[in-house]
């Protein structure tokens, strides 16, 4: 199968082509739902569009605890459908359809109390291992383990030892959000998929009652289309509200967002060989391994400010750090942590005032003809909500459709990533690379890793790392341009790679490197460069300056200081 190039030229074919004849499916929304979404319909057969008004996942679908699972705290809540659901899924993105993306993370819940805490969580976490077994897709991980006190200090020696009786040890998963969903959409492009970025919807098309399409203004080169499709998918997230209002009616459900903040902190910082899971009053924090760093998260509080920017406060940063601190032997400081990001949970509205009882489910809706709305969910689920969504959609075609194939449709990048793992010394002998370089390109790119090689190859200068951040190489850099839709130095720091939250500068010192990267594939000259280098400065103050604030109101504000790019 071919590898869908995701450039400048394949852009604008995309708009044009979708404004050209009459979309089966045109899905408004570029997070995993949407991706999913558009990748789902592509592989039935539809013709399918797939607009975003700013960067692939560039809402909540980059700002998740980055982890794949089955929501072991569900099973509490005697929400046995929705583990179930997430364990095959979870067991679907593990063994065959992004081996390469989504791998293993081992998780320490430490004990508390003596005797009937550990039959409680014991009992919890072996039904959680069983129904993974059920449904035939838990044999790629380890089963749990019950730990002394003494073992439990031995593989996570960060821990004070009065914060625990014993523990117990499992297993789940973890990805790069926004990587996902970048190979996401390159996936349904392959498959035919019209995709474009920075391609805003104004409104809908509608021919009385029905909606027959969407109008979409090219945020970059300005101009608009409008995008004739017999069925329009509303997978906006957070948005659906917003969205729905363009159409004149709210729809059948609200969506509620919930802020969530994670904080990252070097490796160096908390001595431990697993991840943690601690209870908190509300809910569970998790301390999830991420590279050369540690995941610390979440809150969960309501939040009805900024959608597109929503700002982690002084006192969700003192949160975090109040409740991992009760149970670490040598406390962080404000000064370990080296990133902040926060990210908005799009929740149906209506069951709990709290947000962390709010519906984790997801619904879907037709509220008018021509429409189908999808909402809620968590990022585990995202293909069964994708195939709803899809299904919703069909009712509404004068055809016949195929069925739904994407459990059997891996992602780019999954066919041969475990033949070219075997191979990876072999690979780093003919390419000069560290064998520990070419294991990084294929965790984040599987077989397409090969792609970056061959930039490297016509281009050795390509194989160095990016100046103050040198987990990447400068070709990624390129490649994000080229091949992955990057249409800002933003996309590039804060989603292609992870720089804006890896390093204690917030990617600054490497901007302008990775902006003279970008200039040539982007057609931007000296001016724009300046711009972008510029732009995320200002971001990165802002968001700086919002973590300061005390609370929601005052951080809002100050991040609201940097507005977005918009190209000259």
């Amino acid at each position: 199968m071919r590898t869908a190039t995701l450039g400048p030229a394949q852009r604008a074919e995309s708009l044009a082509g979708m404004a050209e004849r009459e979309l089966d499916v045109l899905v408004v929304g570029a997070g995993v739902v949407g991706a999913g979404t558009a990748l789902d319909a592509a592989t039935r057969g539809l013709s399918t569009g797939l607009v975003e008004a700013r960067d692939w996942a560039s809402g909540t679908s980059s700002r998740s605890s980055k982890l794949i699972h089955g929501g072991l705290r569900y099973l509490e809540m005697l929400d046995f459908a929705l583990v179930r659901e997430a364990l095959k899924e979870r067991g679907l993105l593990l063994e065959r359809l992004a081996p390469h993306l989504v791998k293993p993370v081992p998780f320490l819940y430490p004990l508390q109390h003596k005797g009937w805490e550990r039959l409680y969580a014991g009992s919890g976490v072996a039904l959680y291992d069983g129904m993974s077994m059920a449904r035939g897709h838990g044999r790629g991980l380890p089963a749990h383990r019950h730990l002394t006190r003494r073992n439990a200090l031995r593989v996570a020696p960060c821990l004070k030892k009065d914060a625990l009786v014993g523990a117990l040890q499992y297993y789940d998963a973890q990805m790069d959000d926004a990587r996902y969903v970048a190979t996401l959409v390159r996936t349904a492009a392959s498959y035919g998929a019209k995709v474009a970025n920075r391609a805003r919807v104004t409104g809908f098309l509608r021919e009385g009652e029905r909606v027959v399409g969407a109008r979409v203004q090219d945020v970059e080169a300005g101009g608009e289309y409008e995008v004739r499709a017999k069925q329009v998918v509303n997978a906006t997230g957070v948005w659906t509200d917003d969205t729905q209002a363009m159409v004149g009616e709210r729809g059948q459900f609200h969506v509620r967002a919930s802020k969530g903040i994670h904080l990252v902190v070097p490796k160096d910082r908390i001595h431990s060989t697993t991840g943690l899971i601690l209870r908190t009053e509300k809910s569970v924090l998790f301390v999830i391994p991420w590279g050369r760093h540690w995941i610390v998260g979440t809150t969960d509080t309501d939040w009805d400010l900024d959608k597109a920017h929503p700002a982690a406060s002084s006192a969700d940063i003192d949160y975090l750090l109040e409740h991992v601190n009760s149970v670490l032997a040598v406390p962080l400081t404000r000064d370990d942590v080296q990133g902040v990001y926060a990210g908005l949970r799009p929740l149906l509205a209506g069951e709990s005032d709290a947000t962390s009882k709010l519906s984790r489910e997801h619904t879907v809706a037709h509220p008018v003809p021509g429409l189908v709305v999808v909402a809620g969910g968590k990022y585990t689920t995202y293909r069964v909500m994708a195939k709803d969504a899809v299904d919703a959609a069909v009712h509404g075609l004068d055809q016949r459709v195929a069925e739904c194939v994407t459990e059997d449709v891996p992602l780019l990048g999954a066919e041969g990533y475990r033949a070219l793992w075997n191979a990876r010394a072999r690979t780093a002998a003919r390419t000069g690379l560290h064998v520990a370089r070419v294991e990084h390109l294929l965790n984040r790119y599987g077989a397409m890793a090969e792609e970056l090689l061959d930039l490297i190859g016509t281009d050795p200068s390509l194989g160095e790392p990016l100046h103050a951040a040198e987990d990447y190489l400068r070709a990624e850099v390129v490649y994000a341009a080229s091949h992955e839709g990057a249409r800002h130095l933003d996309d590039v720091l804060t989603r292609r790679t992870r720089i804006s939250i890896e390093t204690f500068d917030r990617g600054t010192r490497s901007a302008r490197e990775a902006a003279e990267l970008m200039a040539p594939v982007l057609g931007w000259d000296k001016d724009q460069v300046e711009r972008e280098i510029e732009h995320y400065r200002k971001r990165v103050e802002a968001e700086r300056e919002s973590q300061r604030q005390p609370d929601d109101l005052t951080a809002d504000a100050a991040r609201l200081g940097a507005p977005d790019i918009v190209p000259l």
